[in-house]
């Protein structure tokens, strides 16, 4: 759904129904590719690295340098989403648009913020715990 924000922001963008003369260029898209290879780094990682380091996984350290780059990817999240405020904030917030224009902004956000969410329960929900999982093999 976020991508879908954003894309329908960009196409409106570029539209005759905009009416004013503000577009979504490259500035814009920063945030989201951010958030985007936050998302990609995030659900890279398995929950079992994350754990004590076992004679499982090659090498030693294996646990904190998972945890490094699951910070880094949850941080070039939270910086995505920050960036969309801000560009919102400056481009869009600071002059008298109308709310046609403002539009931009607030999907750039809303798409940020559903790509961070969406991201959160996907690496949740691939490492649940398998407790509850029934073993009907003979």
């Amino acid at each position: 759904m976020g991508f879908f924000f954003f894309i329908d922001a960009s196409v409106f963008s570029h539209s005759i129904l905009n009416g004013s003369f503000v577009h979504i260029n490259f500035v814009d898209w920063i945030p989201l590719l951010c958030s985007i290879l936050g998302m990609i780094v995030i659900n890279s990682i398995e929950k079992t690295r994350l754990s004590a380091d076992s004679f499982s996984y090659s090498g030693n350290g294996v646990a904190w340098k998972a945890r490094l780059v699951l910070f880094l990817g949850f941080a070039l999240m939270a910086g995505g989403l920050a960036g969309s405020v801000t560009v919102m904030t400056l481009k869009y917030l600071l002059h008298d648009y109308t709310l046609r224009t403002m539009y931009m902004g607030i999907a750039n956000v809303v798409a940020n913020g559903l790509v961070m969410l969406s991201s959160v329960v996907l690496w949740v929900s691939q490492n649940m715990e398998d407790d509850y999982t029934y073993n009907l093999a003979l």
